[in-house]
């Protein structure tokens, strides 16, 4: 039977702890340092205390030591490592080979550029358990790498923000801004506005997001990436807040369970526990650019927000009546004072404002936004009742076990622990108490199901017994949910080309000693001559101007730049061959 495991984001302790009660089999955290998200660092104790939250479930808990290290970096690192494996995680998300002895069970992070079966098989070799994959590949790519590279896991992204450039091969925050996206300091060049020019200077577009990409959400096609391999089902979002964390976690995991019920003999979920929630999730009400299904199914027009890199929401209806400090809206959605709402004006630029008074489809602004015109599409990005529902309790995961009781010689046995007692026969019937008694499982993560006493069971057992029985028994159970890892030994091997550049990341002398290079190269400490940004995003495609897919035929002169406000241009080179975009600093 395939176990299937829902991975969730945890920025914080708290995060952690709401993806554990909200469905997750598994949560990923940043350590205190050395993770792709810098401003998404733990203490060791903080994951300490998430471990063993996590373990009596069957959850487990990954920590992301994924940015690529310095010299004068190797030996903390090391430390590092050795607490977190006492502090009980189960394993460990790197890119940088330095780290390849360092941990029993090591992960590769989605930083080491992973989109061939070759790349997987080389992990793999090296004794990585599992592969995240880039965010980019298809769901025919994905089985084609687990047809090729069948005994490694493969985890894959479902669900959240998506970088333009193929992940661990992106300069672009370090070459404008001195802020490294392997040191886990990108400063979101994508997120920026560029105007598009032709080689003769000519503008084609003029302040567009060009690489902002929407959101991913790929909640109706979990059975299709199943089916290709996947195991693993990654919610990004280490920044997220823990409201978001609850929302799409509780999504995802009821969509997984829909699927299991389905296939109840194929799949299952990979740790204990029913989750019962306070509320009915739903993606659309939670932080979102828009939705993509990405490359799903191959290349598709509709995936880049060019007019905004922020959060619209949902779509809520359309304005219909303007007064001088009210309007009215054409739906079914209803409002709630202080809702963020947003649309986009006649130039394309999102305008967003607040609720201050509804009443019925009648919304009062605290200020009229200029921009607002009958017709305009609506959109709330917040929303405050959903946000209500989700500040509170929300969620309540329990382990269903089913107790069993039987007198045996010497005293009696409950779900196979021996405790020594006098056997007395009972005056009156006992079961109704017994089964009262031993079914107090107040606050603990377990939920009785069924008591099991055999029909001619006639014995007298005092509460106080009954009540060490039934904490010796949530003890035992406790102490099976705790996870210990064990080494396993790396096998050395060497890289898969003899050729070395700025675009295998290596930053210190024990990357070095393992490629076999003949000096550091990392983009970091000596730039490099090619391009700061790989994408599978095509900015002629999405404008429609692909011959090779059917579109116009461009009337611009190539190449074409990406320009800044500040005048910094990147010319973009158009790799047909590949299907692919790259993005060079101008000279």
């Amino acid at each position: 039977m395939k176990a299937l495991e829902l991975l969730s984001p945890a920025k914080n302790l708290e995060c952690g702890i709401a993806a554990i009660d909200h469905g997750a089999d598994a949560v990923y955290i940043g350590a205190p340092r050395f993770g792709a998200r810098a401003a998404a660092g733990n203490s060791v104790e903080d994951i300490r205390r998430l471990c063993d939250y996590a373990h009596p479930f069957g959850v487990k808990v990954y920590v992301t030591v994924n940015t690529i290290l310095y010299d004068d970096e190797l030996e903390s690192t090391r430390q590092l490592l050795q607490e977190l494996q006492q502090a009980g995680v189960d394993a460990i998300l790197v890119q940088d080979m330095a780290l390849l002895h360092s941990f029993p069970i090591l992960h590769a992070s989605t930083q080491t550029d992973n989109r061939t079966p070759e790349k997987v098989r080389w992990l793999r070799d090296l004794g990585f358990s599992r592969v995240v994959l880039a965010r980019e590949l298809s769901v025919e790519e994905i089985a084609t790498i687990h047809r090729e590279v069948p005994d490694v896991e493969l985890e894959v992204f479902v669900h959240g923000a998506l970088c333009v450039s193929y992940s661990g091969i992106c300069y672009a925050s370090q070459h404008c801004f001195g802020r490294s996206a392997n040191r886990g300091e990108c400063a979101q060049f994508c997120r920026m506005k560029f105007s598009l020019v032709d080689a003769e200077g000519r503008e084609v577009e003029h302040d567009r997001h060009l690489l902002s990409l929407k959101d991913m959400n790929q909640s109706d096609h979990l059975e299709e990436f199943i089916t290709a391999g996947a195991t693993s089902f990654k919610i990004e979002g280490r920044l997220k807040d823990v409201s978001y964390v609850k929302n799409v976690t509780a999504a995802y995991s009821l969509r997984l369970n829909q699927i299991i019920r389905q296939h109840p003999d194929q799949y299952c979920r990979s740790s204990k526990g029913v989750c019962r929630y306070t509320f009915t999730p739903n993606l659309n009400r939670t932080f979102n650019r828009g939705y993509t299904t990405y490359f799903l199914h191959g290349r598709q027009p509709d995936i880049a927000s060019f007019d905004t890199p922020k959060a619209i929401g949902a779509f809520v209806g359309t304005v219909k009546e303007i007064r001088f400090d009210s309007f009215n809206v054409a739906g079914t959605v209803s409002f709630v004072n202080g809702d963020g709402l947003c649309f986009f004006n006649e130039e394309r630029q999102l305008e967003g404002f607040r609720a201050n008074r509804v009443v019925g489809n009648r919304i009062y602004p605290y200020r009229m936004p200029q921009g607002l015109r009958p017709g305009v599409r609506l959109y709330r990005n917040n929303d405050q009742e959903f946000d209500r529902l989700l500040s509170r309790p929300s969620a309540e995961r329990r382990i269903p076990i089913r107790l069993s009781l039987r007198a045996v010689a010497d005293g009696f046995e409950l779900n196979g622990i021996h405790f020594s007692a006098e056997h007395q026969v009972a005056q009156k019937p006992q079961r109704e108490n017994i089964i009262r008694q031993l079914t107090k499982l107040g606050d603990t993560i377990y939920s009785c199901e069924e008591v099991d006493i055999p029909d001619d069971f006639n014995y007298f057992i005092p509460n106080s017994v009954l009540s060490d029985m039934r904490r010796q028994l949530v003890a035992s159970l406790g102490n099976q949910g705790r996870n210990h890892v064990d080494s396993v030994p790396m096998i050395p091997r060497q890289a898969l080309t003899s050729s070395f550049s700025y675009l295998d990341n290596i930053s210190n002398r024990l990357s070095q000693q393992f490629y076999g290079a003949k000096e550091l190269t990392a983009y970091e400490l000596k730039g490099g001559s090619g391009p700061i940004m790989q994408c599978r995003h095509c900015i002629r495609y999405a404008l429609g101007y692909c011959v090779k897919h059917g579109g116009k035929r461009p009337t611009w002169r190539e190449p074409l730049s990406l320009v800044l406000g500040d005048g910094r241009r990147f010319r973009l080179e158009f790799d047909c061959q590949h299907c692919q975009m790259n993005v060079f600093p101008s000279e």
